[in-house]
Parts: C-alpha cells; structure tokens; sequence
C-alpha cells in the first residue's frame, strides 16, 4: 500500500478516476460561468468551457477504454467471499472484499504489491536479496 490508501481493483481505480473527470469538468465550466458573470470576458467562458468539454470527451474516452479492457478480464471467484471479480494483470485485489488475488503460482501466498504487475519492477521483486 503506497500512502496509506486502502487497495482497489484496477478497473475499479480506473472508474473512479473517470468519474473524477466528470467532476473536474463540471467545476471548470462552472467556473468559467462565474468568471463570465463578474468580467464579461467571452474569451475565458469560451476558455474554461473548451476546457471542460475536453475533460468530459477524456471522461468518455476512459470509461470506453475501461469498458473494453473488462470485457476481455479474467472472471476469478474469489476465495475470501465466494464472490466472482473480474481480474486484471498478474495480480489484482477482489473489487468486493479486498483479498488479494493472482494467477501466478510463483506469487500464490506473497503478500500483495501493486508492482507484480510491471515487468520491471516485479523483476526487482522477485529476486532474492543478498545479505552479508
């Protein structure tokens, strides 16, 4: 866990990130109407509007692509709660109960880390320190 966040499902993470975009857009064009009431600046409405459809049209573009990438997810049943989830990458948490999952048999009873699943960084993992 990386500063103290409590772990979610990639697809999970992704969604709620894209539901961020929406809020964000909604604050930036709301913005751009409260600069307009009190400037009258029709170049910063337009900006601030142009903006904010840009975050709304990414929005979409996320909540497309993470639709897509959960179509083609792995559907494990998860053996803390029964419950089926759809897993992404070598190792990913239960969307519903938080228990760590994988496929891997070299990572089975390892203890979660979200770098299992960046080649790089899981090779570093994986290796065994050299004590002296």
């Amino acid at each position: 866990m990386k500063f103290g966040k409590k772990p979610a499902s990639k697809i999970n993470r992704i969604r709620t990130w894209a539901l961020s975009l929406i809020f964000i857009a909604m604050f930036v064009m709301y913005l751009g109407v409260v600069l307009f009431y009190f400037t009258k600046s029709q170049l910063l409405f337009s900006l601030f509007l142009l903006i904010g459809t840009l975050a709304f049209i990414l929005s979409f573009i996320v909540y497309f692509w993470i639709g897509m990438l959960s179509t083609r997810a792995i559907t494990v049943q998860c053996p803390n709660c029964n419950q089926y989830t759809k897993m992404l990458g070598r190792a990913d948490i239960c969307a519903r109960c938080n228990e760590p999952l994988t496929l891997d048999p070299s990572l089975a009873g390892k203890a979660f880390d979200e770098d299992y699943n960046n080649k790089r960084k899981s090779k570093k993992l994986e290796q065994p320190r050299e004590t002296k």
